[in-house]
């Protein structure tokens, strides 16, 4: 790219390097600057070749069913972009400042959890490529932004009034979403009559996460064992039927998830307001997580954090990550007791 003075004429010479940096910092801050390559030899790995191997690779996992087709569309997304931006740049020539510059250049890219996804993807791509072609990684030590969940949760009030502003099926939905702590798209839309278990003491679903890979069985709650029944009872005998469906019949998907609380949001006034402008289907998670701890359900006696954790499918550690400031307010008892106070 040809570096212009403030007067529009080129920049030439080694004695002219720092107006040369201010001129590339002003068509960098315009959001035009592109990384462009100095020598492509026939045999040199491009940031193209490098996005595109992965970009197969995880399109024929989610074919197999070993990740969610939502990931595998989310890496695509990602790496095409990365591609308009530098996919002709040999590997050899990337650096971390192209990353950077990239993320930066996007104005709707605000949010850190966009920015962390967006990094992981490509990190992603050139671990794949290094273990699978032996290409050694430029992006070695490229940092991402820090974890910052969103945990707020819905009071009781307001729970109400999400039901009552949305349809039947999507309510009910939302409803067993927070009375379970199920994540909503990867677990609770794909489950099917046949992960039902009625026992002595109540009902237990059979939940597999396209997340974590693993299954787990949890106990339900006697309003959401009622629910249970009433959707099988609604659904084909074959048993591989989803239970919460929308009112077309269909399994929920996260775009559709994603634009039905959108407008719950609007229809409420949600959208201007600095905090519930945040809510989305997975708050429901993270409400049903601060009611456990803080014995919503239980005459104030919470439960402990790896309880928690076996209900929500993490681990203990992600589960104090997240839920830790929660649990010192609402479970302190043990504390008191270890140092013998009654």
């Amino acid at each position: 790219m040809r570096l212009l003075d403030a007067d529009g004429r080129p920049i030439h010479g080694r004695e002219n390097r720092n107006v040369a940096e201010l001129s590339l910092a002003r068509v960098k801050a315009a959001g035009n600057w592109r990384p462009t390559a100095e020598h492509v030899g026939e045999d040199q790995w491009l940031v193209a070749k490098v996005c595109s191997r992965f970009i197969k690779y995880c399109a024929q996992r989610a074919k197999g069913g070993t990740i969610s087709r939502e990931y595998s569309d989310d890496v695509a997304r990602y790496l095409n972009d990365l591609c308009t931006y530098c996919g002709a740049l040999p590997v050899s020539e990337m650096q971390k400042g192209h990353i950077h510059h990239w993320v930066e250049s996007h104005p709707t890219w605000l949010s850190p959890a966009t920015q962390r996804n967006a990094i992981t993807a490509v990190l992603s791509a050139f671990r794949h490529a290094q273990d699978m072609y032996d290409l050694p990684s430029p992006l070695r030590g490229l940092k991402k932004p820090p974890q910052r969940p969103r945990l707020q949760s819905l009071t009781a009030e307001e729970e109400q009034l999400v039901y009552s502003v949305t349809d039947e099926p999507f309510g009910n939905f939302l409803f067993a979403a927070l009375h379970t702590g199920l994540r909503p798209f990867c677990e609770l839309a794909r489950l099917k009559a046949k992960d039902v278990e009625e026992t002595e003491r109540g009902m237990m679903w059979r939940v597999y996460s396209s997340k974590t890979k693993k299954t787990r069985k949890i106990p339900v709650r006697m309003e959401v064992a009622d629910l249970t029944r009433r959707l099988i009872a609604t659904v084909p005998k074959d048993f591989e039927s989803t239970l919460f469906r929308n009112a077309q019949g269909r399994p929920w998907k996260k775009v559709t998830g994603v634009g039905r609380f959108l407008k719950i949001k609007r229809d409420l006034g949600w959208d201007g307001d600095p905090v519930r402008k945040n809510y989305s289907s997975y708050t429901c998670r993270h409400t049903f997580a601060h009611r456990m701890l803080a014995g919503y359900w239980n005459n104030g006696v919470g439960c402990s954090i790896e309880v928690l954790a076996e209900l929500l499918g993490d681990t203990p550690k992600v589960a104090f990550d997240h839920y830790g400031r929660e649990w010192g307010q609402h479970y302190q008892e043990p504390l008191w007791a270890a140092i013998g106070v009654g």
